[in-house]
């Protein structure tokens, strides 16, 4: 393994996360939804089983937004003009970030709501 390839890989990731936190409204949104979470977290004690699931759920949601902002960029880039098939490609990426952003509110939920009501 080239350790100069390696560390490039790492700037390379780090100028696509830059990019598409600056440039994408929904990336920011997840980003500050994910920091209160773990605020909430450490407010609450939450233990390690539900962290791994915090942390784990904060991740993918924002993998899927990353990989979302790819599919519309490329897909933007072939068709620039508009096609329904390059509608229906953005579409889907859009929805897996939906369908995964509704299973995470359930999750955040399902740890949450008992340590919120029991402060009532």
């Amino acid at each position: 393994m080239n350790p100069k390839k390696f560390a490039l890989s790492f700037k390379y990731a780090a100028h696509g996360l830059k990019d598409v936190f600056y440039r994408e409204q929904n990336f920011k949104i997840h980003t500050v939804a994910g920091i209160v979470i773990i605020a909430a977290g450490l407010f609450f004690h939450i233990s390690n089983l539900e962290w791994l699931v915090i942390i784990i759920t904060i991740g993918i949601v924002l993998a899927l937004e990353l990989m979302n902002t790819a599919v519309e960029r490329t897909v933007d880039l072939i068709s620039p003009e508009q096609h329904p098939l390059a509608k229906q490609a953005k579409d889907a990426g859009a929805a897996s970030v939906f369908i995964f952003s509704c299973a995470a509110a359930i999750a955040g939920g399902i740890i949450f709501i008992p340590k919120i009501l029991s402060l009532l």
